[in-house]
């Protein structure tokens, strides 16, 4: 029963996630960051939380009066956090109740990771108990039902016996201790809950608690928009207690336990709470499915280095090398994103859960695997090819802007100069990292090859609202200094006979161009085709260029393809789609290799009707990025 709840539930999860993938890409993925964002949530719970405690009066008389005062008072700055305050509870509730479900999904519960598991099932109980408390504060006709409820469902228990609702809650009883206990308890129990979230990730390598910068201002925009759209308003008018409230709106992320406590007893209550408690607690111990056949100790051996690291059962590849302090590749830690993969030399491990795509049965056949799903079954040996590349990460220098051209009306050369005459060694179709003053980074292909490395080339496309390129396009100057890190990447060209067809969208031009004066550098002969598509035919920055590799190398052509504009424009190439022009030409591609670079969409359009066409797996190689604008590091 178990293992099939957790084999709908991963079906459903890699499903979500593939979608999320294609519409945000994976490094802005939001599945691949929920224990970040709820991090992210309990800042702005906090933050906001400070700002009407300065206000609010703990008081019986003065309880209700200060939030209306909030509320309607000043509403531009009151009224706003108290509704942010209430719908980022809401949100992360939301987030760690999915957080906890994808790591069941994912049996990323037993073993090493029970610790983890029991303390984040205390922390949802914690933030339910912090947010329920917070409904009591305003002290109108909900927080009176909430209060009373919980108060009636704790003096159910022997030590409390009746004395909670004998000594706050009758008419004649009710004064300002009550408020001083409800606002210990609801400063005590988030202090709580931060200490908890910080043991909680302790056990979990590299653990990020800030999600990418895209993400934390798209949740908090929405959060914004949220309060403006819908306030949060007092129920019912102030509290009275010799009142029964009668019609009340209830925030079921929060309170939906609370209606129970009039359909049920005390007792069914706590039977239901401390049940299902205690079946989550006891989860990673319940044997519902038979035993991985890994050995308990195990050793993981890493090349380039080699490094050998021990490995835990149910332990991955990432997280065994993390511990260890094996600088490896990752990024979104579920399989989405391909950064961290690996070529398993001997031993055997288990996959995992993954998306197909970054991960094709070719890939696997060919021995490699995904670091952050592969759990190793035996003494296990990988090669990591991102051992290099993660190096290069920590090589940081600067270097001088030295020319800026203007290629077209959204297209800026940059030619930039390494201090101390230094030369920078990379690969054609490598990219480097512009690194900005608060640590973003804005990834651009090399465009100059690799022989010709005195300076370095970069073709930056002017993104409508992008930091970067913005800057570039405006302020930049001959000079100036840039922050670099690199080379980077993996999209290069591989040694082989066969014909070679290039397609490029708009700025993917730049790594085919250091590829292409690479290849006629080294005298590569095989046969070259690059097509180049781009909406309209100014953005054929340098075709002249590729005109004249044409006219100069017999192996090589280029067949640039326009999507947009109509006739009479004084276009005479090819039209349409770029893929499909080079599927016109080229009906059955199983003796080719071919290179991709353009955005995410043309990527993810053109390979699956590359491989439906003959192309095989192993000889597609890919390179997709996304404007900066959206928060992507990888922008050509």
């Amino acid at each position: 029963m178990m293992a099939a709840l957790q084999s709908l539930l991963r079906w459903a999860f890699l499903r979500a996630e593939a979608l999320f993938n294609r519409a945000f890409g994976d490094r802005l993925n939001p599945y691949y960051h929920l224990g970040a964002i709820s991090f992210f949530l309990f800042w702005i719970i906090a933050g906001t939380g400070l700002y009407l405690f300065a206000f609010f009066d703990t008081s019986v008389t003065g309880a209700y009066r200060s939030m209306e005062a909030l509320t309607h008072g000043q509403w531009y700055a009151g009224g706003v956090l108290r509704s942010l305050h209430r719908y980022a509870s809401d949100a992360m509730v939301v987030t760690m109740v999915i957080h906890m479900l994808r790591y069941f999904a994912f049996n990323r519960l037993r073993g090493f990771r029970w610790f983890s598991w029991v303390t984040g099932v205390s922390l949802i109980w914690l933030v339910y108990v912090a947010g329920a408390n917070g409904y009591m504060l305003p002290w109108d006709q909900l927080a009176q039902f909430v209060t009373t409820a919980s108060f009636e469902w704790l003096d159910w228990l022997p030590m409390f016996g009746g004395t909670l609702s004998r000594n706050f809650l009758y008419v004649t009883s009710v004064s300002d201790r009550l408020f001083s206990l409800l606002v210990f308890i609801h400063i005590g129990v988030p202090l709580l809950v931060l200490l908890l979230m910080w043991i909680h990730v302790q056990r979990v390598p590299k653990a990020s608690t800030q999600p990418p910068r895209p993400i934390a201002l798209a949740v908090l925009g929405m959060l914004v928009v949220l309060s403006l759209v819908l306030p949060v308003m007092s129920q019912g008018g102030p509290a009275r207690l010799d009142v029964v409230p009668s019609a009340l709106h209830l925030d079921w992320f929060l309170l939906g336990l609370y209606p129970l406590a009039y359909i049920a007893s005390p007792g069914t209550m706590w039977a239901l709470v401390v049940g299902a408690s205690a079946l989550l607690l006891v989860l990673p111990w319940v044997p519902w499915r038979r035993a991985s056949g890994a050995s308990p100790t195990m050793q993981l051996t890493v090349h380039p280095g080699p490094r050998q690291v021990s490995i835990r059962r149910g332990e991955t590849i990432l997280e065994a090398g993390l511990r260890a302090e094996v600088p490896l590749a990752f990024d979104c830690r579920s399989g989405g994103c391909g950064l961290c993969l690996c070529t398993v030399l001997n031993g055997h491990v288990d996959h995992g859960a993954y998306q197909p795509a970054v991960l094709t049965d070719a890939m696997r056949a060919r021995g490699q695997a995904l670091m952050c799903c592969a759990v190793p079954l035996d003494d296990v040996e990988v090669e990591v090819e991102a051992l290099t590349t993660v190096a290069a990460e920590h090589n940081e220098f600067s270097a001088e802007v030295v020319a800026m051209d203007r290629l077209s009306a959204d297209v800026m050369r940059v030619t930039l100069r390494p201090p101390d005459g230094r030369r920078i060694d990379f690969q054609a179709g490598q990219y480097l990292n512009v690194v900005l003053d608060d640590g973003q980074k804005r990834a651009f292909s090399f465009a100059n090859p690799p022989h010709d490395n005195a300076l370095i080339e970069l073709h930056v496309r002017l993104i409508p609202g992008g930091r970067f390129t913005t800057q570039v396009f405006t302020t930049m100057k001959p000079g100036d200094t840039l922050r670099l890190e690199g080379p980077l990447g993996r999209f290069t060209l591989h040694a082989g006979e066969r014909p070679i067809l290039f397609i490029a969208g708009a700025t993917g031009f730049a790594p085919i161009k250091s590829i292409v004066e690479d290849a006629f550098h080294r005298g590569v002969q095989r046969p070259m085709a690059l097509y180049w598509g781009v909406r309209q035919a100014s953005d054929l920055y340098l075709l002249a260029l590729a005109e004249a590799w044409q006219r100069e190398h017999a192996n090589f052509q280029v067949i640039p393809v326009m999507s947009e504009g109509a006739a009479g424009d004084g276009w005479t190439g090819r039209r349409g789609l770029v893929h499909e022009a080079m599927l016109i030409d080229h009906p059955d591609l199983s003796g080719f290799e071919v290179y991709a670079c353009g955005s995410v969409k043309m990527v993810e359009t053109a390979v699956p009707a590359f491989l439906a066409q003959g192309l095989g797996e192993a000889f597609c190689f890919s390179d997709a990025f996304t404007p900066s604008g959206a928060g992507s590091s990888k922008t050509g």
